[in-house]
Formats: C-alpha cells, sequence, structure tokens
C-alpha cells in the first residue's frame, strides 16, 4: 500500500560543497569553470526576463507571450551548453541539440517589434518606464552571457545555432525595450555627447 503522504525530495544534494558541479555529460568540474559562468549568466538572463515578462504583461504591449517563449529557449541553451561534445554521448547531445530553426523565429519578431518603433537619430540610454527599463537591462544580461559562451566555444566547441540566436537576442531586447517605452509613452533619454562640467563658482 502506498504512503499516503510519500517524502518530499529535498532540494539539496551536497555534491557540491567543496566547489564541484556536474554537467549533464557527467563531467565534475569546478563552479567557476566557464561552462558553469555561461550557464549562470543564462540563469541570471531567465530571471531579467522574468521580471520583464511580468511588467509587459501588465502593460499589455504585446510582448509578454514572446518573452515567455524565448525563457523557454535560453533553458534549451543552457542544457545544449552542459552537454560538452567531447564528454558527451550521442544520445545526450541529440536530447539536448538546439533547434536552429528558432532563429528564423527571433529574426522575424526583431523585424516586426523594430517596424513599430521611430527612426533612432541618436544614442539613447536605458530608460522609458518599467518594462522598457527590464527589458534594456535584459539586453545587457544578454551580451555577458553571449562574451561567455564565446569563451567556452574558444575551449570546447558549442552550436553555431546557440552562439547566433544569443547574439540576435540582445538585438531583441533593444527593439523591445524601446517598443515599451513607446507604448507606455514614455520618452527615452537620448545621450547628450562633449557636456561640459559647469564651472563652480
Amino acid at each position: 500500500m502506498a504512503e499516503a503522504n510519500p517524502p518530499k525530495s529535498r532540494l539539496y544534494t551536497r555534491t557540491g560543497d567543496k566547489g564541484l558541479t556536474s554537467l549533464y555529460s557527467g563531467d565534475r568540474v569546478s563552479k567557476t569553470h566557464p561552462i558553469i559562468e555561461a550557464l549562470g549568466t543564462l540563469d541570471e538572463l531567465n530571471s531579467s526576463i522574468g521580471i520583464a515578462h511580468y511588467y509587459c504583461e501588465q502593460a499589455g504591449n504585446g510582448l509578454a507571450d514572446q518573452l515567455k517563449q524565448i525563457q523557454q529557449r535560453i533553458f534549451e541553451i543552457g542544457a545544449s551548453v552542459a552537454t560538452p561534445a567531447a564528454s558527451s554521448s550521442e544520445v545526450k547531445q541529440e536530447r539536448t541539440n538546439f533547434d536552429g530553426n528558432w532563429l528564423r523565429f527571433l529574426e522575424r519578431w526583431v523585424d516586426e517589434v523594430d517596424a513599430q518603433n521611430p527612426p533612432l537619430r541618436q544614442f539613447i540610454l536605458p530608460s522609458g518606464g518599467e518594462s522598457a527599463i527590464f527589458l534594456h537591462q535584459c539586453r545587457s544580461v544578454c551580451r555577458r552571457a553571449e562574451r561567455l559562451l564565446v569563451l567556452v566555444n574558444e575551449e570546447s566547441a558549442l552550436s553555431p545555432d546557440v552562439l547566433k540566436y544569443v547574439n540576435r537576442l540582445s538585438d531583441y531586447f533593444f527593439a523591445a525595450a524601446r517598443r515599451a517605452a513607446h507604448y507606455d509613452q514614455k520618452v527615452e533619454t537620448v545621450f547628450v555627447g562633449n557636456e561640459k562640467a559647469p564651472v563652480d563658482e
């Protein structure tokens, strides 16, 4: 007879207490390993997208569904990165292979979202209301994730589609941030170059 209330599994395993963790390949690596740095940054990006999704959904600017789908792709990219080709079985590589066709959808979104924005004639600073600011934050974290993925790729070849998708994703966040600002009728702060500091009297 099954237990009425089976014991709940623990969130912790204690296997990482000495600063090591496991990749999906089974390899044990330091938590400072470039792959782990990249995975942690992808996780940070997904959390940032979650915040942006909340504000976009509240605003009703039409970006929330796209952001939700992007969160799924980030998780898939993480699985692919955690499965180095050099030390993973073909079965595991196939299971975590990132579908490059998602790039086509992302590029379409970039074009569609940016088409709704006014022409960009000056550099802008992260601004434009809550939704826009959090989307700009996503853009910044995404670029950091891309730099780390490039570093990983130099040591252990990643799927080219992963690098392309993350590269294009920062463009999406920029276009989406501008769209959110204009949808909310917020002013984007323009960068003013060569400003002179005020002279003390």
